[in-house]
């Protein structure tokens, strides 16, 4: 196990934090990216797009009556900028449609297209097994909790 990084004794009483909570940060954004960039790395073999189409396409799955791009920037704690830029996408892939809202014509609503279910579609099987292979082998029933659990308090 590793151990946790040493503060000077003035910087532990100074910050009154515990040394292994400093540990266990830095070990989250190691993480975190690493497991990204593997599952990525499986979904770019299989020739498919990256885990955000999935996402958003799976955002506009969830709400039937469409969705404000706000929601989708929100949902994948992506950029204004970012986010405009994968929905133009998935309505030039024909993956998702944009319509005005019907109250407010400065607004937009992005309603998944058939297309992008079935994007969906062939995209989980290959995401799935990428999760298992990237996590679900290392952790068992009891580890996913207690790391739900941990990561609960953190949201």
């Amino acid at each position: 196990m590793e151990t946790a990084r040493k503060l000077s004794a003035p910087a532990e009483q100074a910050l009154n934090i515990c040394p292994f909570v400093v540990s266990a940060w830095a070990r989250l954004l190691q993480v975190a990216p690493t497991l990204l960039a593997s599952v990525e790395t499986d979904l770019k073999q299989a020739g498919l797009p990256p885990t955000q189409w999935y996402d958003a396409l799976a955002a506009l799955e969830r709400a039937p009556g469409g969705v404000a791009p706000s929601e989708i920037e929100r949902h994948l704690l992506l950029t204004q900028c970012t986010t405009s830029r994968l929905i133009d996408r998935l309505v030039a892939d024909g993956l998702a449609n944009r319509v005005s809202h019907p109250d407010d014509r400065r607004r937009q609503i992005v309603h998944l297209a058939p297309a992008g279910k079935a994007l969906i579609n062939r995209m989980w099987p290959v995401y799935a097994e990428a999760i298992e292979r990237h996590v679900g082998k290392k952790l068992d029933g009891n580890d996913a909790q207690a790391l739900i659990r941990i990561l609960e308090k953190l949201a």
